[in-house]
C-alpha cells in the first residue's frame, strides 16, 4: 500500500465572470476524481475551492503510487482455446486480445472443477504519482469547457482560457507537481488579494493552503456566501421590519466579484424615490450589484447594500464612491421616466408600426392589433360583463407601447411594468393599468399568474397570438429547440385558463390563426389549428405527470383530446379519486372496456334490437342507457366524481354480460346485435376518458 499525501491543484487567472468560473467549478471536482480513479491512484475527498482570480482543487490523502497489479483471467477450455495441433483458435485470440495479451502468453492449467483452462495473467507494475497528476492536471486545464464564454489567448500562446492563466500551484505533499500551460509553469506559491494581500505567498503543503489565502485577504466562495448573509442580516437586524433584496442570480454573482467581502450600507437622494422601484432597482441590481432595502410595508427605501472587496476600514471611502456612481445611474433612470411622460401611450403605440414582432409575421403594432381582438374573443367565451370586457380590451391596446419608450431601451425587463405607471399618468383606471403591468406574467415556472381578470385575458391573448402566429408559419418548437418560447407561453396560459378563467380554448386557436389569415399570411388553417390543439394536449398531458398524477390516469383522460385545462385536470383528479376509492371496481370496468373495445365493431352503430336480446343483456341496455343519462347530467353540470361514479354502475352488468353471453354467435344476427351492444356500451365513455387505458400493463 503506497503513502497517502494531500494534494492541491490551483490555476490562477485573470478575475474571472461568475457564471463561466460557477460552471468550471461543477466539472473540476468531478474532473480530478474521475482522473484519479481511472489512473488507479486512490484519493480521499475532493473538494473544490473558488475565488474570481482562482479555481483549485484540493484533494485529501492521494497515494503516492498505484499499486501494483496481478491480475489473472479465466478464459474458454484448453480444448476450445487450442485446436489439436496446439495452435491458437479464435476464441483464444480473442481472450488474449481483450486482456492485453498476446495468444502465445495465455497459461493452460486446471481448475477447480478439474478441467483445463488457459489464463491471461497481467502484471501491472506500480507507477509513481507525480508524472500521472502533471499529465491529469494539464489535461484538466485544456479540458474544461466554458459554454457561451469565448476563451481568450494571451501573449505568443496558442492555449486558451477563459482569462489570462498567471500562476499554477500545484503541490503532493510539500513537493511541487510540474504542470505547464500557456508559458507558465507550477511552483508552490499562491497570489493574495490584489490590495490586501498582493505579490506571492508560499503553500509549504496543501494543508495549509486555505489559511494562506486568508491571511493574504482571500476567502472561499463558502466563506463568502456566510460573510455576506451574515452582513445582510446585521444591517436588517438595525433597521426593525426592513428587508434586503437579494435575486439569487444577482447574489450568486455578487459571491464571486469578491475575495474579501464587507457589507456596506450607502444612500440615495430622496427624489429618486419618486420613480418607480422597479427601475430604480434593476438599476441598481444589473449595473452596480446593489441590494435595495424595502422598509416593513415593502416600499423602497433610500438606502441600499453593497458587498465591498476590501476590509471595514475602508468603509467610509467605498461608500462615497458607490453613492456617486449610484446617483449618476438613478439620473438616468429618473431622465428616462420624466421624458417618457411628456409622451402619451396611443402615441408610443403608434411607433410600434416600425418595430417588427417577426419577420414573416410583421410589426409590433399589427399584433397589438390581433391582442385586442383575442382580448374581447376571450371575454365574450368566459361570459364577462361589458366593463370588464372594455377594460381587457384597453389594457391590450396599450399594452405593447412600452417598448419604445426609454425606459424600457434601457431596462428591458420593465416591459408592461412601465406601461402600468404611463397608464396610470394618462388616467386610465387601475383595471387597465394592472392589466398592462401584468400582462407577460406568468414569465417562468412559479411566477404569479396577473393580479386581475382583466390582465389574465390580455397575458392570454398575447400568448396565444404568439403560438398561432409561429405555428402558422411552420416554425413550431422541435425537442432540441423552442426559440420563441412557445412551451412556456402555453403553459401561462394553461395555468391561467386552469385557475383564472375556465375557458376552453379550442375556438380561440381558429379566431387566432383567423385573424393572422385576414393579414395575408398563408396557411392550411385547418391543418395547423389541429398542430395547436395537440400542441396544448402535449403540455397538459406533461403538466399533469409532472403534478404526480398516475400516468395511466392521464392517459385515460387525455385520450379524449380534450384541450380545456379546468376540465383535462378536473377530470384527472376526479377518476384518481374514484379509483383509490374503489380499485377493483376500476381495474374490473377497465378490463371489460378494453375487451369490448377489442371486439366491438364501430361501423354497426349502436342502434340495437331488444326483441333479440335475453335478460343479460337487456341489463346491460338498460344499465348502459340510464348511465348514458347520469353521465351527461354530471358532465353538464362540471361534476366529473358523479360521472366516474356513474361509469362504475356499469362494472356488474358488463362483468355479467362476458361471462354470461357469447358475443361471437354463430347466428350472424345475434352476434351482430350484441357488437352493437357492446358499442353503446363503449359510447358511454366517449365524451368522458378512455378506461381501457388503466387496463394496460405498466
Amino acid at each position: 500500500m503506497a503513502d497517502a499525501k494531500d494534494f492541491l491543484f490551483e490555476i490562477g487567472t485573470e478575475e474571472m465572470p461568475s457564471a463561466p468560473l460557477n460552471n468550471a467549478v461543477k466539472q473540476l471536482g468531478t474532473m480530478i476524481a474521475k482522473g484519479l480513479d481511472e489512473a488507479g491512484l486512490a484519493h480521499g475527498e475532493v473538494r473544490v475551492i473558488s475565488s474570481p482570480r482562482r479555481l483549485a482543487a484540493l484533494v485529501a490523502n492521494v497515494a503516492t503510487a498505484t499499486d501494483e497489479v496481478h491480475e489473472v483471467k479465466r478464459g474458454p477450455a484448453a480444448n476450445i482455446a487450442f485446436d489439436a495441433d496446439g495452435n491458437a483458435t479464435k476464441a483464444a485470440q480473442g481472450f488474449a486480445r481483450k486482456c492485453g495479451v498476446a495468444a502465445e502468453d495465455l497459461v493452460r492449467r486446471e481448475d477447480t472443477d478439474g478441467r483445463e483452462y488457459v489464463f491471461a495473467e497481467k502484471n501491472i507494475p506500480s507507477a509513481p504519482a507525480t508524472p500521472i497528476l502533471t499529465s491529469l492536471c494539464e489535461k484538466t486545464i485544456a479540458g474544461l469547457q466554458w459554454p457561451n464564454y469565448r476563451s481568450q489567448r494571451w501573449g505568443h500562446e496558442h492555449a486558451t482560457f477563459v482569462r489570462p492563466v498567471r500562476w499554477i500551484c500545484c503541490l503532493l505533499g510539500e513537493d511541487v507537481v510540474p504542470v505547464s500551460f500557456a508559458d507558465v509553469t507550477s511552483g508552490n506559491t499562491t497570489r493574495g488579494h490584489r490590495v490586501l494581500g498582493p505579490g506571492d505567498h508560499v503553500v509549504a503543503s496543501p494543508a495549509v493552503y486555505e489559511q494562506v489565502l486568508e491571511d493574504a485577504g482571500v476567502l472561499s466562495a463558502e466563506r463568502r456566501r456566510e460573510a455576506i448573509l451574515a452582513g445582510i442580516a446585521e444591517v436588517e437586524a438595525a433597521r426593525p421590519g426592513c428587508h434586503v433584496d437579494t435575486p439569487k442570480k444577482v447574489f450568486e454573482e455578487v459571491i464571486n466579484l469578491c475575495e474579501w467581502p464587507t457589507v456596506l450600507v450607502g444612500t440615495f437622494d430622496e427624489e429618486f424615490l419618486k420613480v418607480p422601484h422597479e427601475i430604480i432597482c434593476e438599476s441598481m441590481l444589473t449595473n452596480q450589484r446593489y441590494f435595495p432595502i424595502y422598509d416593513g410595508e415593502g416600499k423602497l427605501t433610500r438606502e441600499f447594500v453593497v458587498v465591498s472587496n476590501s476590509k471595514p476600514e475602508n468603509a467610509e471611502r467605498v461608500i462615497d464612491g458607490n453613492e456617486r456612481v449610484v446617483r449618476a445611474r438613478l439620473d438616468d433612470a429618473k431622465f428616462f421616466y420624466e421624458e417618457d411622460l411628456k409622451i402619451s401611450l396611443d402615441e408610443f403605440r403608434e411607433r410600434l408600426a416600425k418595430v417588427a414582432f417577426q419577420e414573416k409575421l410583421g410589426s409590433v403594432l399589427a399584433k397589438s392589433e390581433r391582442i385586442e381582438q383575442l382580448a374581447l374573443a376571450i371575454a365574450r367565451e368566459a361570459h364577462l360583463g361589458a366593463h370588464l370586457a372594455a377594460d381587457a380590451a384597453r389594457a391590450a391596446h396599450l399594452c405593447k407601447a412600452d417598448l419604445v419608450s426609454n425606459a424600457v431601451v434601457e431596462f428591458t425587463s420593465q416591459q408592461g411594468v412601465m406601461g402600468g405607471y404611463y397608464a396610470i399618468a394618462m388616467g386610465e383606471n387601475d383595471g387597465v393599468a394592472h392589466a398592462i403591468r401584468d400582462h407577460y406574467r406568468p414569465r417562468f415556472a412559479g411566477d404569479e399568474l396577473p393580479e386581475g381578470t382583466a390582465g389574465c385575458i390580455v397575458a392570454c391573448a398575447d400568448k396565444l397570438d404568439t403560438i398561432a402566429g409561429i405555428f402558422a408559419i411552420g416554425e413550431p418548437p422541435t425537442g432540441s429547440s423552442d426559440p420563441y418560447a412557445l412551451r412556456r407561453a402555453a403553459i401561462g396560459i394553461i395555468n391561467i385558463l386552469r385557475d383564472r378563467l375556465p375557458i376552453d380554448p379550442t375556438s380561440l386557436i381558429d379566431f387566432a390563426l383567423e385573424l393572422y389569415s385576414e393579414q395575408g399570411i398563408e396557411f392550411d388553417a385547418a391543418e395547423v389549428a389541429q398542430q395547436v390543439r395537440d400542441f396544448f394536449h402535449g403540455r397538459l398531458v406533461s403538466m399533469a405527470r409532472d403534478e404526480k398524477v398516475p400516468a395511466d390516469t392521464v392517459a385515460a383522460v387525455s385520450a379524449v383530446h380534450i384541450i380545456a385545462p379546468s376540465v383535462f385536470f378536473a377530470r384527472c383528479a376526479a377518476l384518481d379519486e374514484a379509483r383509490k376509492n374503489d380499485a377493483e371496481t376500476f381495474d374490473n370496468l377497465a378490463t371489460a372496456y378494453a375487451r369490448a373495445a377489442h371486439i366491438s365493431k364501430p361501423e354497426l352503430g349502436v342502434e340495437y334490437d331488444r326483441s333479440l336480446m335475453g335478460e343479460v343483456e337487456l341489463e346491460l341496455a338498460d344499465a348502459s342507457e340510464a348511465a348514458q343519462t347520469a353521465v351527461d347530467a354530471a358532465l353538464a353540470a362540471e361534476d366529473y366524481p358523479a360521472a366516474f361514479a356513474a361509469l362504475a354502475a356499469l362494472r356488474a352488468p358488463i362483468d355479467r354480460f362476458f361471462d354470461e353471453v357469447m358475443v361471437m354467435d354463430k347466428d350472424e344476427q345475434l352476434r351482430d346485435n350484441r357488437l352493437k351492444l357492446l358499442n353503446r356500451f363503449e359510447a358511454v365513455f366517449s365524451g368522458i376518458a378512455n378506461i381501457g387505458e388503466l387496463a394496460r400493463k405498466k
